[in-house]
């Protein structure tokens, strides 16, 4: 077992600890089979000064999930530079997420895999933490709108709707490079980059994709 560490040290510093080791353990052995114990012998630390410090392994999730989220919102919103091309913003934004969520394995198994399956209230957390990346690549998606002088012939649903469609496809993508070997996190954001902005693009140059009549295609 780990020894408790006698050094005093701030208590933001121990806490910070804790969730690193909660994280770690929460991210590679998922929130079920976790135990206090273990996450406090990771931590160095006495299983009594984890309750002490977080209350409970709910409460102590719940901190986990709202770290990890906070840390990947700020990652994106660094990586984009106000100024940019539309391109070059989207760029930067899906290269930000992919090499936070490289560096961050087991953080984002946590945002991803393990509150999403949990129930409330850590599946609201992460929802939360989603609409605003959705809200900010909607932004995105806008201004790319404006710049190609197709707003606001652009309707906002249909901007929603193909930010949804962005982070959905981000979300997937991280997941696959995480677990396959060799892939890089710039090799995953110019793979979502080559699919979504030649979409993208097309609609920008008022060349969209429409579905075929389907009077037309019955009758084919």
């Amino acid at each position: 077992m780990g020894a408790v560490k006698s050094k005093r040290m701030p208590r933001a510093v121990r806490e910070q600890q804790m969730l690193d080791a909660a994280v770690r353990t929460f991210g590679q052995r998922g929130y079920m089979a976790a135990s206090m114990d273990e996450i406090a012998e990771l931590a160095g630390v006495s299983k009594p000064l984890v309750y002490l410090y977080l209350n409970s392994k709910e409460d102590l999730f719940t901190a986990c999930i709202r770290r990890e989220a906070a840390a990947l919102t700020e990652a994106v919103r660094a990586g984009v530079m106000p100024g940019l091309p539309a391109d070059r913003q989207l760029w930067e934004g899906l290269r930000a997420f992919f090499t936070h969520t490289s560096r961050n394995p087991d953080g984002w198994a946590v945002l991803h895999l393990q509150a999403r399956t949990h129930g409330e209230p850590f599946a609201a957390e992460v929802a939360s933490m989603r609409e605003e990346i959705v809200a900010f690549v909607t932004q995105l998606i806008a201004a790319a709108a404006r710049e190609a002088h197709r707003d606001p012939d652009l309707p906002e649903r249909e901007v929603s709707g193909l930010a949804e469609a962005l982070v959905g496809a981000a979300e997937s993508l991280a997941d696959w490079a995480n677990a396959t070997p060799g892939v890089t996190a710039r090799q995953a954001a110019a793979t979502l980059m080559n699919f979504a902005w030649a979409g993208l693009g097309n609609l920008m140059a008022d060349r969209p994709w429409s579905p075929p009549d389907e009077a037309v295609a019955q009758a084919g």
